[in-house]
C-alpha cells in the first residue's frame, strides 16, 4: 500500500508514536454507554489500529481522498463505515446511530470549528478524546480566572466535564508541528438544557469575551440591560472571572430586561 503524504493545506501531522496512539485509544471510555466511536481525520490509521481493539463500533471520517483510498485497502472490513467527507459539513444522521463518541488527532487549523460542531451535536456526542494544539487544549480545560479561559472554555464546560490528560512533543509526528500538543477528554455532563435561552447564552458569552479587558458593563452594552440591573456587581467583573453558572444568571437577567421592554 502506498503511504499517504501529509498535506499542509489540510493541516495534517500524522502521529508516528504507537504508545501515544494507544494511550489516546484507551482514554475512550464509552461514556453514557455509547456503542460507537467516530474517528475524525484518521490519516494512515495509526490511532485506528488501537481503536479497533475497543469493543465499540468504529466509524472513520476523512476529507482527504488519498487517505480514504488507503483506509479502504487497510480496513476492508469497515466498508461503509469509512466516510469521505468533512465533519464540519457532513450530515451524519443517516450513517451514525443516535449517540456516539469522537476520537482523533485533530488538524490544528480547524480544531476550534470541530468543537463548535460538537456543541451543535451535543445531544448526540457523549464523549470526545482528542489531540490538538496544547494551547487550545489548555484553554478548553481551563477554569475561570485564568488567562487561557475563553469562549470555548465556557461553552464546552456548560455541557461537558473536561480533563487535560497529557502533553505530546512535536517529534512524534510526521511532519513535526511547530508547537506542542495536548490530549483532552470531554464527557457529557447531566445538563440537558441550560436554565436560560441557550442561543442568547452563546451570544452573551461571545459578547463578554469580545473585549476581554473591559468589564461586562462595557462589553455587553449592546444587549440593552435593564436600568435596575446596570448597577449589579456582576457587571463590574470581566468575562474571564465568570463560570458557566454566572453566565447563565447573566443571560437570565438580559432575557428578563428584554421581556420588560
Amino acid at each position: 500500500m502506498q503511504n499517504v503524504r501529509p498535506k499542509k493545506h489540510l493541516g495534517q501531522h500524522f502521529l508516528t508514536d504507537l504508545s501515544i496512539a494507544e494511550r489516546i485509544a484507551q482514554a475512550v471510555q464509552g461514556h453514557g454507554d455509547v456503542g460507537c466511536v467516530l474517528e475524525i481525520g484518521p490519516g494512515m490509521g495509526v490511532l485506528t489500529d488501537f481503536l479497533l481493539k475497543n469493543p465499540m463500533e468504529l466509524y472513520l471520517i476523512d476529507i482527504d481522498s488519498e487517505s480514504i483510498a488507503y483506509l479502504h485497502q487497510k480496513y476492508p472490513q469497515l466498508g461503509g463505515k469509512i466516510i469521505e467527507g468533512d465533519y464540519l459539513q457532513e450530515n451524519l444522521d443517516a450513517v451514525l446511530p443516535e449517540r456516539y463518541a469522537i476520537a482523533g488527532n485533530f488538524p490544528y487549523n480547524i480544531s476550534s470549528q470541530i468543537f463548535f460542531r460538537v456543541l451543535e451535536e451535543r445531544q448526540k456526542v457523549t464523549e470526545v478524546v482528542c489531540m490538538l494544539q496544547k494551547e487550545v487544549a489548555q484553554r478548553i480545560a481551563s477554569p475561570k480566572g485564568n488567562k487561557d479561559y475563553g469562549i470555548l472554555s465556557v461553552l464546552l464546560q456548560a455541557y461537558y466535564s473536561i480533563e487535560y490528560l497529557f502533553s505530546v512533543p512535536p517529534g512524534v509526528f510526521n511532519p513535526p508541528p511547530k508547537v506542542n500538543s495536548g490530549v483532552i477528554r470531554l464527557t457529557r455532563n447531566q445538563t440537558e438544557k441550560l436554565d436560560c435561552n441557550e442561543k442568547l447564552f452563546f451570544q452573551v458569552v461571545k459578547g463578554g469575551f469580545g473585549n476581554r479587558r473591559k468589564t461586562l458593563r462595557n462589553s455587553l452594552k449592546s444587549f440593552q440591560l435593564a436600568e435596575e440591573f446596570k448597577s449589579h456587581s456582576i457587571l463590574d467583573k470581566r468575562a474571564e472571572q465568570l463560570d458557566v453558572a454566572d453566565f447563565v444568571f447573566l443571560t437570565q437577567q438580559i432575557e428578563a430586561s428584554r421581556g420588560n421592554h
